[in-house]
């Protein structure tokens, strides 16, 4: 058997990103038809030329001694296709090809596992022969063409045997058999493309013979924002000393979006019919990911607020902000309902 690992023919591996434009910050426009998974040589975008000097990051990892910080990847507003937005040149065969429009699904990123929920592609796929297959071209195209949709490579390498006792969780090695490829003796790489709405993630696993890959897309964001006027906002302090907001947010970031301005007026209009008025102004999240960066996530989160109500004319000595991550739910983090009504700020009268 003959594996080809230097300069390969000009039609192999272009793994396409769909040029069909998708309207940033929209949901994604539906499933792509099961054949057109496997795109034409016409729709591919140029092949990498992997006679180039240029040194790959195939053999290189991200340093992990840091850790993982999702806000380390910028948001990207390039055009997309249809879900699962990257595709196989028609040189390789897909085996166990399928889309589940809700699930979840561990991804490696160095330093610990992130479980993505949402909408998952997997497959596993080898070359139609010995002489078409490369996972040095595999890799080299991946990256390649998530860098061109705006997205980083997260983590390259073995992961460890601790760590892959995650798969078992929710029969995750059974579901996704082919997908995740051959990675208990193999190294994983993870890709990560971040969208204004939601999170692109890629797991990528090859040997020399065969690999796998699995494409997760967060659920589209879903207004849960309900607008509380100043005088309800007053009612619900005198009577409980506290009061929810369901401030929305830019995913895993401390950025407050535009549907939820109207809110933070009604707050500041609020301080400004009671000037003796002092408030806490306190962080809260759900519980998916890590608790750390949870914690950090919801102080950074109350300190926005807070810059937005100072902003509006508050006088900051009226305000603290402060956040307590995951740690006091007030619904069962087990659902999307629940998280919806945990990722909240209160207002508590100091």
């Amino acid at each position: 058997m003959i594996v080809r690992t230097s300069r390969l023919p000009h039609t192999f591996i272009a793994l396409a990103v769909v040029s069909v434009l998708a309207a940033c910050g929209g949901e994604p426009s539906g499933d792509a038809p099961a054949d057109a998974q496997l795109r034409s040589d016409a729709q591919q975008a140029p092949v990498v030329d992997l006679a180039s000097d240029k040194a790959s990051e195939y053999d290189e990892a991200p340093a992990a001694s840091a850790g993982f910080d999702i806000a380390s990847v910028p948001v990207s507003e390039q055009p997309l296709g249809d879900f699962p937005y990257l595709s196989l040149p028609s040189e390789l065969t897909a085996r166990d090809q399928r889309t589940l429009e809700f699930d979840r699904f561990p991804f490696w990123v160095g330093d610990r596992m992130v479980w993505v929920e949402g909408k998952v592609f997997s497959a596993g796929f080898a070359g139609k022969d010995d002489q078409q297959y490369s996972p040095y071209g595999v890799h080299r195209n991946v990256e390649s063409v998530v860098a061109a949709a705006g997205g980083r490579k997260v983590a390259n390498g073995q992961i460890p045997s601790a760590m892959t006792d995650t798969y078992q969780e929710d029969d995750i090695a059974v579901r996704y058999v082919d997908g995740l490829g051959d990675l208990y003796n193999n190294p994983t790489s993870t890709y990560l493309i971040r969208r204004p709405d939601r999170d692109i993630w890629v797991h990528l696993s090859t040997n020399n013979y065969s690999g796998g890959w699995v494409i997760a897309e967060t659920k589209p964001f879903v207004a849960s924002a309900q607008l509380l006027p100043a005088s309800e906002l007053k009612q619900t302090l005198d009577s409980a000393g506290k009061v929810a907001l369901q401030v929305n947010f830019a995913t895993d970031k401390a950025e407050i979006l535009p549907d939820s301005k109207p809110q933070i007026e009604q707050v500041v209009a609020l301080l400004k019919d009671d000037p003796e008025l002092k408030l806490s102004v306190n962080g809260h999240t759900d519980n998916t990911g890590d608790a750390t960066h949870n914690q950090q996530l919801s102080e950074a989160r109350a300190a926005a607020v807070v810059a937005a109500l100072t902003g509006g004319g508050i006088d900051g000595s009226r305000l603290q902000a402060k956040g307590f991550g995951q740690a006091e739910p007030v619904a069962d983090n087990s659902t999307e309902e629940g998280k919806a009504r945990n990722r909240r700020v209160e207002l508590v009268q100091l």
